[in-house]
This record gives structure tokens, C-alpha cells and sequence, in this order.
């Protein structure tokens, strides 16, 4: 045997092991990588303030850890409080509403009397209490979920930053790329990564920021309902129901038909349309603008607001940075086919 195809063998079985040792870890190692590619600008300014990779890690760590586990930390704190002092009376009002909605509803929605009446026959204290526990338990389990992967995310990010540029030099040798190859790669992915980073970022706060404020004025908790819709705004068409809808029953339940309708109207009409469907792309693409030189790759904002909503739906809350990381890779992969096929054609001239 040929010694190069032993080493081939030795390589195959060694990789088919490392998957099965790195299995658990391959979706937030992938995440931790692509986010240390997106904030490689904020990294290499500590470090040259810092004067040590080590120390511009352990900050751009910090951040991004304060990113994730700050407002978590919050929501699940005043969750925790609110559901300790949550009133029987106030759930009462909800199951009064409900079945008052059910018996005699509004003209324009009795064509859905049948369809309520089957719905919600056993609707009552006892359920919507069982319901509003078993909310509560699935937020919990995701939360706790969702703090481990972050935790995980970061101390990878920490690793990828601290060890990126060797690691980058190492796969250059191993795969033998060429240096334009290598770098037309590098820099379109890190180019568009970025740009998904801080546009994903700025939405969220924009969007988190109008529910807030309006919930505020209805005498509510702004930041913590703020931060709740910020991170419910990432689910794709959805997410912002999830939280205007419980609102408008809610008040509606309390006798406050004008909050109730103003929520409803101003979610759908400001945040929904508005922001989310006019204003969001506008962001992304004024952010494609500033952080992109002209050597930099300036991907179309609609394709990478699509591409953030295919991966949302694909991956769930980690397919944000994943939907667009592979478009990325993927158009780059097609320029440098492009570029060895005109240089074959030109070598045949």
C-alpha cells in the first residue's frame, strides 16, 4: 500500500471520530465562529488599544456574553416575580372575558360562534391556570437551553478570537488555497456576517424599543416587554403576535377596549408593517452601506433579509446567523468558479 493511501485512511477514520466526539458541539462551535468572523472589527480594536489578543478576547467575550445573558437574566427574573404575585382574580377576568366572547360575541364575529363554542367548551379557571404554568414551564426549558448554548457560544467565540488567525493560517496550508482564494472567501464572508450581526442587533433594539414605549404608557413594565419583543421579533412572521395578542385579550378581559385596540392596531400597523416590513430592509441596507468598502462584498439587503428568515425557519433562533453565513459561502463558492473557469478559457486562448 501506497503510503499516501494510508495516510488517506488514517485521515478518513480520524475525521468519521472527531464528528462523533464534536457532534453535540457542531452548531455552536459553527455559531461561535461565524460570530467571532462578524465582530472581527470590534476584536481587532481592543486589540490595538489593549496591546494583547488575550486581553481584546476576554473584553469582546465579555460583550457578547452581556449581549445574550443580561436581558435573559431580566426577563427571566421579573417573570419569576410577576408569576409569584399573579392575582386568581386577574385569571378570573380572562376566563369571564373569554366565555363572555364565546356565548354572545359581535355581529361581525358571530359567522365564529360555532367554531369558538367547540374551541373553547372547556375553557376555565383550572385550564387557562394549568395553561399559563405549562407557558411558563416551556419559557423556563427554552431559557435554560438557551443559556447553555450561549455559555457554550461564548467560551468557542473566546477560542475563536484567540486563536483565529492561526487557525486560519493552518487550514490555508492544509487545503492549499491560493491567496486570492483564500482571501476573496474570507473577506465576503466576514463582510456579509458582519453586516447580518449588527443589522440583526439594531432591529431587535428598534423594534423592542417601539412595543416598550408603548407599552409603557399603558402602565406596564417598558424594558422588560421591550426586551421580550425584541427577542419574539426574530421569529418569522409570527413572533410579534406572540406578544401584542396575550396584551390585547388581556385589557380587553379588564374592561380597557381602547388599550386593547390601540395595541393591537399599533403592533400590526408601526411594528409589523411599518418597521418590520419597510423600515427593517432600509436598516440593513444602511448598514451594508457604512460598515463595506468597495473591495467588500455588498450582498443585496432583500437577499440577506430573506436569507435571515430562511434560516430562522430552518435552524430556529441560532439559523439568524446560519441563513445568511451560507448564502454567503455559497455565492462566494460560485465567484471563485467563476474566476477559475474564465481563467481556464483565457489559458486556452
Amino acid at each position: 500500500m501506497k503510503p499516501q493511501y494510508f495516510i488517506a485512511i488514517l485521515f478518513a477514520t480520524s475525521l468519521y471520530w472527531m464528528y462523533l466526539l464534536y457532534a453535540p458541539f457542531l452548531m455552536v462551535i459553527t455559531i461561535a465562529a461565524l460570530l467571532a468572523v462578524s465582530t472581527a472589527t470590534i476584536h481587532d480594536y481592543f486589540e490595538s488599544k489593549l496591546n494583547s489578543k488575550l486581553f481584546a478576547a476576554l473584553v469582546s467575550s465579555l460583550l457578547l456574553a452581556l449581549l445574550f445573558f443580561a436581558p435573559l437574566g431580566y426577563f427571566l427574573g421579573s417573570l419569576t416575580i410577576w408569576l409569584n404575585h399573579l392575582q386568581p382574580d386577574t385569571l378570573q377576568r380572562v376566563e369571564s372575558y373569554i366565555h363572555g366572547l364565546i356565548t354572545t360575541p359581535p355581529e361581525y364575529l358571530l359567522f365564529l360562534k360555532p367554531y369558538l363554542s367547540d374551541s373553547f367548551k372547556d375553557v376555565n379557571i383550572n385550564t387557562i391556570t394549568a395553561y399559563a404554568l405549562s407557558i411558563a414551564g416551556k419559557i423556563g426549558a427554552f431559557s435554560a437551553g438557551f443559556l447553555k448554548n450561549a455559555f457554550l457560544v461564548v467560551v468557542f467565540y473566546f477560542f475563536a478570537l484567540y486563536n483565529g488567525e492561526a487557525i486560519v493560517t493552518f487550514l490555508k496550508r492544509a487545503l492549499q488555497m491560493s491567496v486570492e482564494e483564500s482571501t476573496l472567501l474570507a473577506r465576503e464572508l466576514s463582510a456579509v456576517m458582519s453586516v447580518v450581526f449588527y443589522s440583526i442587533i439594531t432591529t431587535a433594539m428598534f423594534e423592542g424599543a417601539l412595543f416598550g414605549i408603548a407599552v409603557s404608557f399603558m402602565g406596564y413594565n417598558g424594558l422588560l416587554f421591550g426586551i421580550m419583543y425584541g427577542f419574539a421579533s426574530l421569529i418569522p412572521v409570527v413572533g410579534g403576535m406572540l406578544m401584542w395578542l396575550p396584551f390585547m385579550i388581556y385589557e380587553f378581559a379588564t374592561g380597557n377596549s381602547g388599550s386593547a385596540i390601540f395595541i393591537a392596531i399599533y403592533s400590526v400597523v408601526v411594528i409589523s408593517i411599518i418597521a418590520d416590513t419597510f423600515i427593517k430592509p432600509l436598516i440593513i441596507k444602511w448598514i451594508n452601506k457604512k460598515l463595506l468598502t468597495e473591495n467588500d462584498a455588498k450582498l443585496n439587503e432583500l437577499v440577506i433579509f430573506f436569507a435571515i428568515i430562511a434560516g430562522l425557519t430552518t435552524f430556529g433562533f441560532w439559523g439568524m446567523i446560519l441563513g445568511p453565513a451560507i448564502t454567503a459561502f455559497f455565492l462566494t463558492i460560485l465567484k471563485l468558479f467563476e474566476a477559475q473557469t474564465k481563467a481556464c478559457e483565457s489559458k486556452n486562448l
